[in-house]
């Protein structure tokens, strides 16, 4: 049975808006899965970056999968993995960035995995594409996707002409 899901794509290294239009492709190719809508690319500045480092474009896609939560987070980890994503310390620069964010209506809390993604009703970068293809989706334990589109989570955040 399909599941709705979304994945948050970043990238502010090695050509980023190519990383995150690949890391869409990618998901189309992913077993079990079919992609569904994609947001526009959005260019925000670093978020708790310790270091200078470049801006990140940022997108959000909702897919239908059959792959359980777990499988869907080591499927799209492996899309970062074959983008050469490194991991020398939190909030590092990276080529690739794919994140998890809802599946369905579930909650959840292990080692691996925590559903809803635990910061994204706080990241703008996140809001804003998952507000632009779902606008009234409702984050568990949180609310209306709606509720957290204020002034000051969006600012400085860019849509990107489309190159379509």
């Amino acid at each position: 049975m399909m599941k709705q899901a979304f994945v948050a794509l970043g990238s502010n290294l090695e050509n980023p808006k190519a990383q995150v239009e690949q890391a869409l492709i990618a998901l189309r190719h992913l077993p079990e899965t079919r992609l569904i809508k994609q947001s526009s690319l959005y260019q925000t500045a670093p978020v708790d970056c310790v270091v200078t480092a470049p801006d990140f474009i940022n997108a959000v896609a909702e897919i239908e999968t059959s792959l359980a939560p777990e499988a869907l987070l080591d499927a799209i980890l492996d899309i970062e993995n074959q983008a050469g994503r490194e991991r020398p310390y939190v909030n590092a620069p990276r080529v690739l960035d794919c994140d998890l964010l809802l599946y369905e209506d579930v909650t959840l809390e292990t080692k691996k995995l925590t559903l809803p993604h635990p910061r994204m009703h706080t990241r703008g970068f996140v809001l804003l594409p998952l507000f632009e293809i779902a606008p009234d989706i409702f984050i568990p334990n949180h609310g209306k996707i709606a509720a957290f589109m204020t002034p000051d989570l969006l600012l400085g955040i860019k849509k990107l002409p489309s190159s379509s």
